[in-house]
Formats: C-alpha cells, structure tokens, sequence
C-alpha cells in the first residue's frame, strides 16, 4: 500500500472509530509500527490529528485562535451556555473560565441575578459591566492571547485567594482515555488552578470538542462534577462517559 493510501485509510479509521491504534494497524495491514508511527508523525505535523501513546486520537478544532474559535459552532455553544446558567443560583460565587463557550455563558447570565464572578478573562469582565447586580473580580496576569485570558504564576497566586460554589470551565478535547485537554500547557495548569478552588466543575464542551483531543491534560474525570454539551445525547463518547458515572448535561 503506497504512503497516500495508508494516509487516506489512518484518516478514515478517526473519522470512523475515533482513535488509531498502530499495532493494530500494523497488523491489518501487514507493515511494521515503525511505518504506522511515521505516517501518524507527518498527520500530526499536518493538523490532523493528536498523537497519543501507542497510537492517535482525532484532533480538536478548538485549537484555533480566539477569532477564529467565534464562528464555530455558535448556535451549539449557545446551547451549551444556556443549560450552564441553569445552574448558577442567586447569590453564589461563579469561577467563569475564558474562551469563546463562557463569554456565550456570561451574555446568557440574567441581566437581574444577584451573584459574583469570578474571572481570569478580561472579555468576559467586560461582558458584565452590563448586569447590575453581578459583582465581577477580575484575575490578573500575564495576557495569553489565543483564549483572551491571564495565565502564568501571578494569575494561579491570584487564584489561591478566592472560592467558589460552581467553576464552569472550557476545554478543547473531551475524550473518554485522554481525559479533558487544552493545547497549552500554561492554560491547562491555569484550569486546573481555578478548578482547585470550587466546590464544583461542570465543564463546557460544545459537540465539535467530543471525542477529540489537544496535547495538554487539564484533568482527570474523576476530578469534575460533569459535562455540558450539546452533543447528542446517543454519542458513543457520551455513552461510555456516562457508563463511567459522569454526569452528562445535554443541551438543547
């Protein structure tokens, strides 16, 4: 089988199977890993897909810069953002992440409610100046521009000092093996930081982050309360997640 023909049969097991496993493809195809890996390795350099070991996992389109990000599946992020301030009460503390998914959840919060938000996000401030009655601390930090949001050591400090009752946070790759994933490595400890300071973390995840992955692990499963996605709710990811004892919230 020529290079091309084993690129072309690499990219339709992702699309079909959500993952590559390379000894298994060495087998069926009767070539060594050595071969498998170096097609997986000029894929990854090409965008598309995430090596992981022992084999590859579907890339995530959220890896994209912050203006680009804003016209991917809006409708689905709204979705997303409407079933997350469902969960938002009177007078509680927010942990609001940056991204393009919560600035949807800060312009979906009722302009009338009564609570604080947290935030490392300078849009996503901006985006509450218009409610009154929400009270909006604003983290500093060393500005990461490609989710618009601060990062770095002043801003996890910062962090240490505030809690909450509910952290909704972004994440570029929802994968049941790989866990929860960012594509930098500053950003996910960032997450992890202010995950560390909620007494819950329901992450946000619009369908087209569903079974993909990034190269940086935020966190574990077993380290969140669970899920928002407007994925359907028959999605095979979605079904092991929850056979696992995720809580999913389907949108929609």
């Amino acid at each position: 089988m020529l290079a091309a023909q084993r690129r072309a049969h690499l990219l339709d097991l992702l699309a079909r199977q959500g993952k590559i496993v390379a000894k298994d493809v060495a087998a069926e195809l009767g070539i060594s890993e050595d071969s498998v890996r170096r097609d997986l390795r000029d894929l990854a350099a090409e965008g598309l897909c995430q090596r992981v070991y022992g084999g590859a996992l579907p890339v995530s389109p959220a890896v994209a810069d912050y203006t680009a990000r804003q016209g991917v599946t809006p409708e689905g992020k709204q979705k997303v953002a409407a079933a997350a301030v469902g969960l938002v009460r009177p007078g509680s503390a927010l942990i609001l992440d940056g991204g393009t998914t919560a600035l949807a959840v800060a312009h979906a919060l009722p302009p009338d409610l009564d609570c604080t938000v947290i935030t490392h996000s300078p849009t996503i401030a901006a985006a509450l100046i218009s409610h009154p009655l929400a009270e909006v601390f604003l983290l500093g930090g060393r500005l990461f521009k490609h989710s618009a949001v601060a990062c770095g050591a002043a801003t996890v400090e910062a962090a240490q000092g505030v809690s909450a009752d509910l952290c909704l946070l972004g994440v570029t790759g929802v994968h049941p093996d790989a866990g929860l994933t960012t594509g930098d490595a500053e950003e996910a400890a960032m997450k992890r930081a202010l995950a560390a300071r909620s007494a819950e973390t329901y992450v946000l995840a619009s369908s087209e982050k569903i079974g993909t992955a990034s190269r940086f692990r935020v966190l574990p499963w077993d380290e969140v309360t669970g899920l928002i996605t407007d994925a359907d709710a028959g999605h095979p990811v979605l079904e092991r997640l929850a056979g696992r004892g995720v809580e999913v919230l389907t949108a929609g």
